[in-house]
């Protein structure tokens, strides 16, 4: 089975997780920009990925360039579009809210910790949602 890093690029911190396939989170975590070669390398090695997905956000052409430096297999950039927003309600779904914060709307309430993490499950959602469409596209085509 398919097995992907997603990697959600920041200045200061970045997001990274290993999803399956079959949608199954394997890995998350935020982890400081200035590792991010190192933990995908340790990453690999454990987890044996065989493509990366980057959000294409503020610092991603920085990212992809180190990167593709440090490891050998393909990367694919995928739209970034409202993944914070659905980040936090994830953390929400997660973390549940107790005490007068149940009584807030989600989308009113900041996450005590950084979402990086979960960004990165989103985009290795989206890219593994838009490549097996691809493939059902072909496969009814033929």
């Amino acid at each position: 089975m398919m097995c992907v890093a997603a990697v959600d690029p920041g200045r200061d911190k970045c997001g990274l997780a290993i999803v399956k396939e079959d949608d199954a989170t394997l890995f998350r975590r935020v982890i400081r920009t200035a590792e991010l070669e190192a933990e995908l390398s340790a990453a690999q090695k454990t987890y044996a990925f065989s493509a990366l997905v980057l959000g294409n956000g503020t610092t991603s052409k920085q990212a992809e360039s180190r990167i593709r430096k440090a490891l050998c297999m393909p990367v694919h950039v995928v739209d970034e579009y409202r993944t914070t927003e659905l980040a936090k309600r994830a953390y929400w779904r997660i973390h549940p809210r107790t005490g007068w914060r149940r009584f807030l709307p989600a989308t009113m309430l900041v996450p005590p910790e950084p979402v990086d993490d979960l960004v990165a499950v989103i985009l290795a959602r989206r890219y593994l949602a838009a490549k097996k469409e691809s493939q059902e596209m072909r496969s009814t085509e033929e």
